[in-house]
Formats: C-alpha cells, structure tokens, sequence
C-alpha cells in the first residue's frame, strides 16, 4: 500500500500510494517509519491517488514515545500502519488498574483502545473542559471525576471544590460516599451555615477581599478599606492599647468635623451621633471637661449660643488634643477578634469620617457607594455566606470545608451557586478562589494539601475584568500562573472560551474539546492547539454528543475520544418540550 517517500516539506512528507486508490478510511490513521534505533510517527493528513499526505508528529525512542523530531525519516523509509503496542505508548496505558492513569474514553479512530492520560500531568496543571451546549460537557467532567473515583484504587487524599452553576452534579456523585474511605460533601443555599464551616468569616477578609466584594471600580478606595479593618480591629478589641488607639481615632475625627467649616449645628449633630455610636469610656457625651471652679459635660460644651455658634470650642479642641498621640497604622491585630459585617459598615462609616469625606463632595460622591453597596449586601439574602461568629483560624476553617457533617474526609465538596445572581455568584467564587491561594501558599509544606477548583460556566466568573486594574491582579489569572506550584489548580468548564480571561485560558496545559460551532470559539481552538490537522480541527463542529477532541500535556499526541455517560448522569437534560406540551 505504502511506498517510498516522494517528496517533504517540514514536518509534512508525501508517500507514493501503491494502490492508485483514494482510501478516505485511512485519513488520520497513524504510520511508523521503522528505522531501527527509533522509530517517527506520522498521522496521515490527506489521501490521493497518487500519494498520502503525512504529518510527522514525534519519535518512539527506546519504546518511550517523544513530540517533535529534528530530522525526518530517510528517504528510503517505507512507512507502515502502527501496531497496537507502538499505539499504546502514544494513546496511553491500557492497564486501568494503574493509579497514575486516567481514563478519559475510547478512541474513535481506534474504538477497542482506551485513550487515557497521566493522572499527574492532567490533575497537578490547569485543564479546560470546553463545548456547546448540549454537547456533553457536563456529563464529560462528571464521567472524567467518577473515572477517577471508581478506579480500583481511589485518591482518598484528593481536596476537589467544584462551583455548581446549576446544581445538577449532586445526582451525578450520590454513588461516591459507597466507596470505601471515599466522600462527597454538597453545600446548598440551605446548608450554607458556620456550623458547617462554609459562610465566609467576615474577619478572614483583606481590602482586596472587601473590594470584590463590594464590586468597586477606583483604586482609590483600597487605602479606606484597609483603615476600615484598621478600625474594625481597633473598635472590636478590648486591650489597654486598643482603648488608647480608639481614643486617638476619635479625637483626630472629630476634630476633623469641628475645623471643617460646616455650620455650627451640622457640627454638633455629625459629633453627637459619632459619640453615639462610637464613644468610649473616655470620650463620650458625659466626659467632663474641666474649668476653673466648675465642670461641665462634652455635650454640654457643643450646644449652641444665641449666635449659633458652638459654646466652648476650644475647650473641646484641648480636651480632644490630649488623647491625640497615636499612628493607626502601627496598631497590632490580635488573634481572637471576631465580627460580622454590621460592624465593618460602622467602621467603614468611621474610616470615612476620618478621611475627612464627609467635607470633600467631590470624593464623597466616588466613596459613598462602598457604603451603598455594603448596606445592600447586609440586607439580602447574600449576607449569609457572611454570617461566622466563632473563632477560627484559616487552616482549621478550609480543612473542615473538606469534612462530611459526620466529619469523615470529603475528597469531593459541590458549592451550589444555582440560586445567586452572575454578580452575586462572581464574586463568591473569587472570594473563595483567593482564600483557597493565600491558604495553600502559607503553607510551610509546599503543596502538602492541593486544592482543585472546577468552575462550571466559567465564562461568568473568569473574565478581563476590572480587577486587574482595581487591584493589580485577577484572582483567577494569579493562580493560574502561580498556584501550580503551590498544589492549587484550577479547572474551567465553558461554552464560550472567546470570554474567558485569555490569561487564564493561556495557562491551560490540557484540554476537552466538544463540539463547538461559534467562529470566535472555534478560531480560539485553533490558535492554542498544537499538532492537529486542519481536518480534526473541522470535525469539532460536526462532533456528536459526548465526542471529544484530547490534547495537551497528559496527552501524546491530539486524540478524538468517545466519553461514555456517566452513571448516574448530572441533571443537565434539556426539558422535554413534548412533554409538557402533549401530556
């Protein structure tokens, strides 16, 4: 059938077709150039009368199969159809009982051989499940899961957080906990309480935190996010140092509001309702400013004359001065502080006063809405993935998230987000994301607890946002590039990979690729593969359901695969329209 090579170009050689017929069987089927020492594989591109079109993809070197060559087979190398052991080493290992081998599917060039890929080089970087809907993509990430948690020796160690945009993977894992030592672990609107470990303490978040959360755009307002912890840590504590720093902060504010030049009884009132709300032991509406002879209350001292102004500001001013000594910035957080985010909007109030916003319309109008947005937060239904009023630290607090509620080890825990708002549901999965990275990269023991993020809808969530520009980073786009080495890896699921951020999908080493029928998707494709035909990349818009296109860095060589259903199947079936309409 073959015969000599006739002519190359590059990595393409063309090889005379003895049989002067046009065998479109053949097309994509893989040839060995057998010279010996090593061996050049190819994968037939193209069939004529005359000749085959053969790309060279790699060499099998001492029966281990390498991508690339540097110099192509000898002219007189007649090529053959590769034998089932040459296949093996580049389709992966057919022995299942391997725990370093993942089964992904049956090839469809190749239907009696398992396309499989190293667990290491498919788990330990970045992976993207990619298709149109209803093309079997969520079946496809619940098989590949139950593939790797049905195998004869299951990952007991393994810490897997999946985002359930839809809620239908809980049906898909309800078979794991019947597997010895393995557990899965579904957090539902209903279950989100800290008994559980899995609302978000509101003392666990930083400015960078609170501006995800608070979805602001000005870059501006981190330095008042981060007094407003300041502060928040300060008024919560309740240490001789704590009293002083509290003193300090409202003798600097509210001399602050008395030099602003607002009218008298805007003066008074903005003091009275800070002493209100915010006044100590020391400075508060009762604290006695003394003069010769006689005394009289801080109230008292800012009531009004005839003329409207205030009685004795300047013995307001010197009794104030006196607890003026102290730089916030140098306070000490302590451990054991815990509170909610009623009280961060009151120190977010107080760190605006002493930013003198209230006297400055202008940077008022840009920072009012940090307390617009806040206050919504704590009056909706949002507010209780916020509601922890325990002491935990961050290591017992992730380390519980993987517990079931008898307090066996989950490998697996579903965080549903089927009843959250894309914005709402953005910013959990961040919040989340970031604390899984500030975890794992403080621990002293490099990667000794990986954490794999899967994002169902990913599109949503994994954006060129305004985060980059906000804060200096995207939270997804750091842990791609970073978190690899610290055993955090992350997993996008999505119909729309032209929205992903590019620099997260950049970062991908391996890939499922289903049917995909979108220019900008397709174009997408084409420009992060690597070894593939133009034929194999026309085929994704013609793929059937749960047919996918394999390639990256557990794989050899780009390899279509059939993924079976998975058993039990995700509730992720269209509605049956005939049903509700005829019945």
């Amino acid at each position: 059938m073959f015969g000599n090579i006739i002519n190359s170009t590059g990595s393409k050689i063309y090889v005379l077709n003895k049989t002067h017929k046009v065998l479109l069987n053949y097309k994509e089927v893989h040839v060995i150039f057998d010279e010996g020492n090593h061996k050049f594989v190819g994968q037939i591109d193209n069939v004529t009368e005359d000749s085959f079109s053969i790309s060279i993809l790699g060499e099998i070197i001492n029966n281990k199969y390498q991508s690339g060559f540097f110099k192509g087979p000898k002219e007189n190398t007649i090529p053959r159809v590769i034998n089932g052991y040459e296949l093996s080493l580049i389709i992966g290992k057919q022995d299942l009982n391997d725990n370093g081998t993942l089964l992904i599917g049956k090839s469809v060039l190749y239907p009696n051989f398992n396309v499989t890929a190293k667990l290491d080089t498919f788990f330990s970087n970045h992976f993207a499940i990619i298709g149109n809907s209803g093309s079997g993509k969520s079946c496809g990430a619940a098989r590949l899961l139950q593939n790797l948690f049905y195998s004869k020796i299951p990952p007991k160690n393994a810490h897997i957080v999946l985002f359930d945009a839809y809620g239908e993977y809980d049906n898909a894992f309800s078979k794991l906990s019947s597997i010895p030592q393995i557990n899965y672990r579904s957090y539902k609107n209903s279950t989100l309480d800290e008994a559980n470990g899995i609302s978000i303490p509101p003392y666990f978040l930083d400015a960078d935190s609170l501006a995800i959360l608070l979805d602001i755009d000005d870059s501006n307002l981190i330095p008042i996010l981060e007094k407003t912890l300041q502060y928040v840590n300060v008024f919560k504590s309740n240490t001789p140092k704590s009293s002083e720093y509290k003193n300090n902060i409202l003798a600097s504010s509210i001399l602050e509001i008395l030099l602003s030049g607002k009218k008298a009884s805007q003066i008074r009132d903005q003091i009275l309702s800070i002493l209100n709300k915010f006044g100590t032991d020391e400075i508060n509406e009762s604290s006695e400013i003394k003069e010769l002879g006689y005394s009289r209350t801080l109230k008292q001292c800012l009531n009004l004359d005839g003329d409207g102004k205030i009685n004795d500001i300047s013995k307001v001013i010197d009794f104030l001065n006196n607890y003026k000594k102290l730089n916030i910035s140098k306070y000490d957080v302590t451990a054991d502080i815990t509170y909610n985010l009623e009280d961060i909007y009151d120190a977010l109030d107080f760190a605006l006063l002493s930013e003198g916003i209230y006297t400055n319309s202008k940077m008022y109008e840009s920072s009012s809405i940090l307390k617009t947005h806040l206050y919504q937060i704590i009056n909706s239904p949002f507010k209780k993935y916020f509601v922890y009023n325990d002491i935990i630290s961050k290591d017992e607090y992730i380390r519980r998230m993987f517990l079931t509620k008898s307090n066996e080890e989950a490998q697996i825990i579903n965080i549903s987000l089927d009843t959250l708002d894309d914005r709402l549901a953005k910013i959990l999965t961040k919040l989340y994301s970031k604390l899984f990275f500030e975890y794992v990269t403080s621990l002293s023991n490099r990667g000794s607890f990986p954490i794999n993020i899967i994002l169902e809808e990913a599109h949503r969530y994994v954006n060129d946002d305004k985060d980059r520009i906000v804060l200096g980073y995207n939270i997804f786009d750091r842990i791609t590039k970073e978190g690899r080495k610290y055993g955090l890896l992350m997993g996008f699921i999505t119909q729309r990979p032209s929205e992903l951020s590019q620099t997260s999908l950049s970062q991908c080493s391996n890939f499922l690729v289903f049917r995909l029928f979108h220019p900008e998707d397709y174009n997408m494709i084409d420009r992060i593969t690597n070894g593939l035909t133009n034929d194999s990349l026309d085929r994704l818009k013609n793929l059937r359901n749960g047919v996918a296109l394999a390639f990256g860095n557990a794989f050899s060589v780009p390899f279509l695969v059939s993924i079976d259903l998975p058993d039990p199947l995700p509730l992720s079936n269209n509605v049956k329209i005939s049903n509700t309409w005829y019945n």
